[in-house]
């Protein structure tokens, strides 16, 4: 080796050092606006769910729409991966079409969706029409009625109020139709429990056996420390979020409203999904990244529901704060979401977590299965004059511990 050579790797190897010291001690963290983390995740909820609204408000959703299995698929596709995609498309964007429209940009976003939603569901539930929704047959719909009549509960103003009183009487039939099929005896009690609760909220008579069924078999469910098991035994996934937590704090509000149940029964389920939600924060590594454990990790960032639905809620734990939260999640969604092959060429979801990656799907799951996806935006039903959105960004739990920083003791919780 020449000298030249030699030196020139020493000073290298130095400034390598150099840098790695640097970066020890001074942590570098995210440091984009709320304004900006706002900005990519309403366009990234746009352009998630407007393949689904703008073909099913054009009668082109059964034309136009993938039918992607995953290995093993089982179910008859063309008979249930539809209302899969409308209905957990809606679920996840409610919340933010109710913050109305408005003459900014995100404001007429969201009115071209709500708009598209009105009509496509108009369609979904005519029969006459090329993309008639199947809600009569199959078990599946079951669950995915469900996230439609969440849809429902979480945006009435925007998405329930709006329908002409045909549409109206057509979704309450249909609804009423999945009163012939048992719900599985896990969290898809849920499914039958807030579908019923939405009949109540809106005048109609309910099925009160399959609503205080769910709330009976979840006190009985409640494992502790935030978590409940699904049915009798326990699963270590992320069905607490995706399901459990924010239908059961829904489902229960509602009860409450209706005197029901107590406030108490309201506020202890509510606290244990605020337990689950400082669980789910810890999770998340200093890069963004949550572990890859149990069933449906093509849903994404649904995964994290309960901690978004606690944000959009002002009930984040005492030791979070929403900026910490907000940087936490956008990191998340930039993991999720910017991977190549994480959408086809025309803008519709591929099976995956982060990209295409059908192998890491469950049999169950299609084209329609990945749009509960939408379900980890719930914070966007935050205005824009929001903390969560207003607060300088902060580095979240796992980024302050793993860089020496100040970081407040975790503790179970007793109820």
């Amino acid at each position: 080796m020449r000298p030249i050579t030699g030196v020139l790797i020493f000073m290298l190897c130095m400034n390598a050092l150099s840098l790695n010291a640097q970066w020890r001690s001074k942590p570098q963290f995210r440091q984009s606006t709320g304004t900006q983390d706002r900005k990519y995740a309403a366009d990234l909820l746009y352009k998630i769910s407007f393949p689904v609204l703008d073909n099913l408000a054009k009668s082109q959703l059964r034309k136009n729409m993938p039918l992607e299995q995953a290995p093993g698929y089982y179910l008859p596709v063309a008979q249930v991966t539809y209302l899969e995609a409308v209905g957990r498309t809606l679920a996840g964007l409610a919340p933010w079409l109710e913050l109305g429209p408005d003459n900014s940009r995100e404001g007429l976003m969201r009115s071209r969706l709500q708009q598209l939603a009105i009509r496509g569901l108009q369609h979904a539930v005519d029969s006459s029409n090329p993309d008639y929704l199947n809600f009569r047959t199959e078990q599946q719909p079951i669950v995915d009625a469900a996230f439609l009549a969440h849809a429902f509960v979480r945006a009435p103003m925007q998405l329930w109020k709006p329908l002409d009183s045909t549409t109206k009487g057509r979704i309450i039939t249909e609804l009423k139709s999945l009163r012939n099929r048992k719900p599985g005896n896990n969290n898809w009690l849920l499914f039958g429990a807030i579908t019923e609760a939405f009949l109540l909220d809106v005048g109609e008579q309910p099925d009160t056996s399959r609503i205080f069924n769910a709330v009976r078999q979840f006190k009985q469910w409640y494992v502790g420390d935030g978590w409940y098991s699904d049915g009798d035994l326990f699963a270590t996934d992320y069905y607490n979020s995706y399901v459990i937590h924010p239908m059961l704090v829904d489902l229960l509000a509602i009860l409450q409203r209706y005197d029901f149940i107590d406030q108490a029964e309201y506020d202890l389920a509510l606290n244990r999904m605020i337990r689950f939600a400082a669980i789910q924060e810890r999770m998340i590594s200093p890069e963004g990244t949550f572990p890859l454990i149990g069933r449906s990790l093509p849903y994404r960032i649904g995964a994290l529901q309960a901690l978004a639905q606690t944000s959009l809620m002002h009930q984040l734990p005492e030791e979070l704060s929403p900026s910490q939260v907000r940087n936490t999640l956008t990191t998340v969604m930039h993991k999720l979401f910017d991977a190549a092959g994480t959408f086809d060429a025309k803008g519709w979801l591929q099976i995956g977590l982060a990209g295409h990656q059908p192998s890491i799907a469950d049999p169950y799951t299609s084209t329609g299965s990945l749009y509960l996806c939408t379900t980890g935006f719930l914070a966007l039903g935050l205005p824009a004059t929001d903390p969560f959105w207003t607060l300088p960004p902060q580095p979240w739990t796992t980024q302050k511990a793993w860089n020496g920083m100040p970081v407040q003791k975790d503790h179970k919780v007793d109820y």
